[in-house]
């Protein structure tokens, strides 16, 4: 088992946004900005090539360059980059180059491709477990329609193939069965807008959103809630929460993009299939992010 000492997916691990040009090709160079940038600002890592990072609609190139340009950037003990794929064979194959790169975790979606039973889960996290790095989970049964319950997350744990969970299922409920069944297991806060509630069930750490707009208030939130500050973390979580609820959102990457933007960061387009906001989706974002901008929120 890993080092209790040493879990370098604790803490704020921004899923970062990609800045694209114009013609949609990646601005490398000013990835590498705002990794650093998030690290200046408080962040305490990212986690490139997650679903923020637009890692479905990349070439195998631009998905590994991503991963060594973040790297390069801020050092490999704080990036933690996702790997998932459909096939169990190509996500431990992205899990073996995180480990060259120098990366010290991976976060691992279950197979996505169809509707995985139990069995098919374990099989996933046994072969990419293989590589030899450190796996954290994601549970995002709203988009992959599998669900990582308490249960299958301490059998995965006990037998050695996972050592956290991104949750992204929105029950905080969930917080303490995992805790029960599973106390080694770190839990880590999946969704912006279930930051305060997971925080004070006992999360070990935050792969986050709005940092890539927000990070300093952010931050201030992260750890305010995790000491049990509610006279700072609840004001804050409040006035955030207009933007922070977006990240559980269809419009998410594109929502955290306008909010970069506005606030004087390089957000960018995306690549299709996603598209632009509406009209009236881009106005609720960009007066959000201004009011937070004018109340000092950074």
């Amino acid at each position: 088992m890993t080092d209790p000492q040493n879990r370098p997916w604790r803490g704020v691990l921004v899923a970062t946004a990609l800045p694209l040009r114009a013609d949609l090709s990646i601005d490398y160079a000013r990835y590498a900005e705002h990794c650093a940038w998030l690290v200046a600002n408080g962040c305490d890592g990212v986690v490139p090539n997650g679903s923020l990072g637009e890692y479905q609609v990349l070439t195998a190139e631009e998905r590994a360059r991503v991963v060594e340009t973040a790297v390069a950037a801020i050092g490999g003990e704080r990036v933690m980059p996702g790997v998932a794929a459909y096939g169990s064979a190509e996500a431990r194959s992205w899990a073996e180059r995180a480990g060259e790169a120098g990366c010290a975790s991976v976060m691992l979606l279950p197979p996505n491709a169809y509707r995985a039973d139990e069995r098919s889960v374990l099989a996933h996290y046994t072969e990419v477990a293989r590589a030899g790095l450190p796996v954290v989970a994601y549970n995002n049964p709203i988009d992959t329609k599998v669900d990582l319950v308490p249960e299958l997350l301490a059998r995965l744990h006990g037998e050695g193939h996972i050592h956290g969970v991104k949750e992204f299922s929105g029950d905080v409920r969930r917080a303490y069965r995992i805790a029960e069944l599973a106390p080694d297991l770190d839990l880590l806060i999946g969704a912006d807008d279930v930051l305060l509630e997971l925080a004070v069930a006992g999360a070990k750490g935050w792969v986050a959103g709005y940092p890539n707009a927000l990070p300093r208030a952010s931050v201030e939130l992260y750890r305010a809630a995790l000491a049990g500050d509610l006279t700072t973390a609840l004001p804050l979580y409040r006035q955030l929460h207009p933007l922070l609820r977006w990240d559980s959102r269809v419009e998410f990457v594109q929502a955290i993009k306008l909010s970069m933007d506005v606030v004087g960061r390089y957000g960018g387009p995306v690549r299709p299939p996603r598209v632009p906001l509406l009209p009236e989706q881009e106005a609720a974002v960009r007066a959000a992010t201004e009011k937070a901008v004018a109340a000092g929120l950074g």
